[in-house]
């Protein structure tokens, strides 16, 4: 398999469109790499320039410490699995798999052992005779994986793969292509818009926004430690809540204001406030759904983060009911227990985990404090 090295890499288009700004990353060999942003942030097009199919720039790729700027695609020994399979309608499944095989001029008893052990890793043994009409979308999925298996290639790219397929599709899809990860060793590049999917198949995550890289982390570090709001905002679903607060000072003490509501901060993450200068100043509150909590007991142990609000909805989910309250006019949302007695128009207590709430400068949109 292989490392790659994106430096300053930059994709400007003739109207002077800039699609990726100053791209820097190191892909370690055998990683499994997530671009994950909304629709038009840079991520596909990146892929694309690591692929060969668009022009980069400006800076610098190398695969394996090799720059590979000028190279063909065919000669960059990387496979691309696209969102709509690009597979032959006139071909078998066999057929298909082997193609690039049969352009490489591989021997026929190498092509017939590569592509019955792709397929017997995809279990799709008994679709080989079939044509891509007679398969369902998880099956042509799976084809269109086996034809980048069985090349062997240094580097996987996959752009949003299971976009087209269903709901339960994509859960049983995304199992597969992790444990197909784990069995290949693969450097695997992956761009999904979808940040459960980011969430559960990464080893690392590149967020990306307007063609810049907003962070990359572990999915768990990106969940717990987002660097600005827009990362906090766009990893966690249903997404973090936000709040204007005012940051006041008493006493060595620093208590955020909001809505005729004061929470007071654990003192680190006071100190942080009080070293940042932001005593008297307006800041961004970020609290995750699942940190919120209405529960008898929740209340008693959190009291330094009780606040009022309206309901103006619920959700039951099973285990799990979704509360969305205002508070001061701010819409926001609870996930709270089943057993709950909250329904919409009621006026509620809830309570804060202070020691898990993030703040953000107001200006700049920065993380001070998790």
């Amino acid at each position: 398999m292989a490392s790659l090295s994106l430096r300053n890499i930059c994709k400007k288009y003739p109207n002077g469109f800039e699609a990726v700004k100053d791209f820097s990353l190191e892909i370690e060999d055998q990683e499994f790499i997530i671009f994950v942003g909304p629709s038009g942030c840079g991520k596909s097009t990146t892929l694309r320039m690591i692929a060969g199919l668009e022009e980069i720039t400006s800076g610098e790729l190398a695969i394996d410490g090799k720059v590979v700027n000028d190279v063909e695609p065919k000669d960059r020994d990387i496979a691309m699995v696209f969102q709509n399979y690009a597979l032959y309608p006139h071909m078998t499944v066999f057929d298909n798999m082997a193609f690039g095989l049969k352009l490489r001029k591989v021997p026929k008893a190498e092509i017939k052992k590569k592509v019955e052990e792709a397929a017997k890793i995809l279990g799709i043994e008994d679709l080989l005779d079939r044509k891509p009409k007679a398969l369902s979308g998880g099956q042509r999925q799976r084809v269109a994986m086996g034809q980048a298996i069985v090349r062997e290639p240094k580097v996987f790219l996959m752009d949003e793969p299971l976009s087209n397929l269903d709901a339960k599709l994509r859960v049983q899809m995304r199992s597969e292509i992790a444990s197909l990860h784990q069995r290949l060793g693969a450097t695997i590049i992956y761009v999904t818009h979808d940040q459960v999917e980011a969430m559960t198949l990464g080893t690392r995550i590149v967020v990306l926004k307007d063609g810049v890289i907003q962070q990359v982390d572990s999915p768990q570090k990106l969940y717990r430690e987002p660097d600005n709001l827009f990362v906090a905002g766009f990893i966690g679903s249903p997404q973090m809540n936000f709040l204007d607060a005012s940051c006041v000072v008493e006493g060595g003490r620093v208590f955020l204001k909001f809505a005729e509501n004061t929470i007071a901060l654990p003192p680190e993450k006071g100190e942080k406030l009080i070293a940042g200068g932001y005593g008297g100043k307006t800041v961004v509150l970020g609290v995750r759904p699942e940190d919120v909590d209405d529960a008898p007991g929740a209340l008693e142990e959190h009291k330094e983060g009780v606040f009022c609000a309206k309901v103006t909805g619920y959700e039951l989910l099973g285990s799990e009911a979704l509360l969305y309250y205002t508070v001061g006019g701010t819409g926001m949302t609870a996930k709270v227990d089943a057993s709950t007695s909250a329904r919409t128009g009621d006026s509620v207590r809830l309570a804060l985990e202070v020691g898990k709430i993030h703040i953000f400068d107001k200006e700049t949109g920065l993380a001070v404090a998790h």
